[in-house]
């Protein structure tokens, strides 16, 4: 299969029909998992957030929340590693908190496989080569997430995420999602060490 023709037209085909259909198959998931949600860290179920996309247009992403909204006696939001549950790292370590992501594939903000929409704010720190993450449509996994999601330091994700635009193909998007299959079985690599998720992108790597 060509690489243009897999790119502009399979890949979307792809991503829509396994969306739609993964939205199907899985509902009693989502609503159990909405419903737990709603009664263990309370409402808005989802939590939605700005992310860049393809050609960084910014979209809104949406996941369970996996986070209180406890704060201090200035008002101020507590530390992540505190209002992070034990609910939440569960939600977190299975990735049933990504599952509100298949409303995002289906609308086309991002792809199953690809590079991992990052935030909005490290737009302007990335160098050349570190923008190029966004030739491509984001993505549910990437080849980061195969590779230790989030044990990782900000240059390895990064040169992975340059890797799989170098060689996106629809061999390796098979194989990203297989390993992705038994990434979230064995809840590898989710948080990285010393973090609730992981440390912020400063722009020096």
């Amino acid at each position: 299969m060509k690489r243009k023709m897999y790119i502009g037209f399979v890949k979307r085909l792809l991503d829509f029909s396994l969306s739609f259909i993964g939205l199907i198959i899985l509902s009693p998931v989502f609503m159990v998992t909405a419903i737990f949600v709603s009664v263990k860290l309370g409402r808005p179920i989802i939590f939605k957030q700005s992310r860049p996309g393809l050609n960084e247009k910014i979209f809104t992403l949406y996941k369970f929340r996996t986070m209180t909204d406890e704060k201090n006696k200035h008002g101020d939001l507590l530390p992540d590693e505190i209002r992070l549950t034990k609910f939440g790292r569960f939600l977190r370590s299975t990735s049933l908190d990504e599952l509100p992501q298949l409303i995002n594939i289906l609308k086309g903000d991002i792809s199953i496989i690809g590079p991992r929409p990052l935030l909005v704010s490290y737009l302007p720190l990335y160098n050349d080569e570190q923008k190029r993450r966004h030739d491509i449509r984001p993505g549910l996994v990437g080849l980061a997430g195969v590779r230790g999601r989030n044990a990782q330091s900000w240059e390895e994700k990064f040169n992975y995420d340059i890797e799989y635009v170098n060689n996106l193909s629809f061999k390796l998007d098979c194989k990203i999602f297989l390993l992705a299959l038994y990434t979230v079985f064995n809840r590898n690599g989710v948080n990285q060490e010393g973090e609730a998720t992981t440390s912020p992108f400063s722009g020096d790597n």
